[in-house]
């Protein structure tokens, strides 16, 4: 068993955080995207990994090389951003035909996955949403097999969202579908899709079942990452040791506070995640995510997204700052 990641998307709706910050690596309830993901699957025992990367990939290999230095790790460069399909196409000869747990790297879902490694069939992971038209959908038989798979229909037969999340047992017969789709240049949106290879496998008589996922969380866009950081701190997060780097300071959990932090005078969340080394005082701070290194004075802050390497001095707004960015509130911006 192979897992394939792919995570050489630019994240455009998470800018500016995405121009200097791969999305895998945002910070999510203390940890990153993308270590939630490498770390559930590494207790279903997968042990090796292989990542697409593109837009700042030498940020993701480093961090994935000193955060997991027992794992087998491949990284394939995506140099041109053609889809889905077309990255995990990319990985056909050093997969071969062994299986293959493909999981979208910015797809956080709630699953037994060694229940879904050792299920017979191949699997996909889905989800009810209430409009599909923006998801790949599955129609399914009474039996739980999917019978068609269509990529954002303007029709939608089912409300079942693909969330992205693969186990493939007839490997080579998907990277068959793949190039098939290459070679024809058979795009939708502009992108070789694996929703279409997914058609192509269920034609050529591929069996593939699906499986509900518990939780889905969104890890697109400014609100949804709040959102998703809020109820995965009550996940994982734990209350903040005494510490005297926390001077005359209320936390209301659940927060995750990163090594290394000084904060004092301040009230920090509920549902507040901080970087490490990052410095505090006189603030306010709930439902919000600050990057590491950051510098926070005399603010109140509800619903904001803080870069790493940030320095924020004034008082209240709504902000959404990206890394290396230094902001006076009283004053203008640098």
């Amino acid at each position: 068993m192979k897992a394939i990641i792919p995570v050489a998307g630019a994240g455009t709706k998470l800018r500016p955080h995405t121009y200097t910050q791969p999305k895998a690596l945002i910070p999510l309830a203390g940890k990153t995207i993308l270590s939630i993901i490498v770390d559930q699957l590494k207790e279903a025992n997968v042990k090796e990994f292989i990542f697409i990367i593109g837009y700042l990939g030498e940020k993701i290999q480093q961090y994935v090389t000193q955060t997991y230095p027992n794992l087998t790790c491949h990284f394939i460069q995506q140099n041109e951003r053609h889809g889905t399909g077309h990255a995990i196409r990319l990985t056909k000869d050093i997969v071969g035909d062994d299986e293959a747990f493909i999981v979208l790297g910015d797809t956080i879902a709630e699953f037994s996955v060694s229940e879904i490694i050792n299920a017979p069939f191949s699997m996909v992971g889905i989800k009810k949403v209430d409009d599909p038209r923006n998801f790949g959908v599955a129609e399914m038989d009474d039996d739980g097999f999917i019978s068609r798979v269509v990529e954002k229909p303007a029709i939608p037969k089912s409300n079942m969202a693909l969330v992205g999340v693969y186990k493939i047992k007839e490997t080579l017969l998907l990277f068959d579908c793949l190039q098939k789709l290459i070679d024809s240049n058979f795009k939708k949106y502009d992108e070789f899709s694996i929703t279409d290879a997914l058609e192509c496998m269920i034609e050529n008589g591929a069996k593939i079942r699906t499986f509900k996922v518990e939780n889905w969380f969104d890890c697109g866009k400014k609100e949804s990452l709040l959102q998703s950081n809020a109820i995965m701190l009550k996940k994982f997060s734990q209350p903040p040791l005494e510490s005297n780097n926390f001077q005359n300071t209320i936390f209301v959990p659940p927060v995750s506070i990163g090594t290394g932090c000084l904060i004092k005078n301040s009230v920090i969340g509920p549902n507040v995640a901080v970087g490490e080394h990052t410095m505090i005082n006189n603030a306010i701070i709930k439902d919000s995510i600050i990057g590491s290194y950051s510098n926070l004075v005399e603010i109140v802050l509800n619903n904001s997204l803080i870069g790493s390497d940030a320095e924020v001095k004034g008082s209240s707004r709504h902000l959404n700052i990206g890394d290396n960015t230094a902001i006076d509130l009283g004053g203008g911006t640098k």
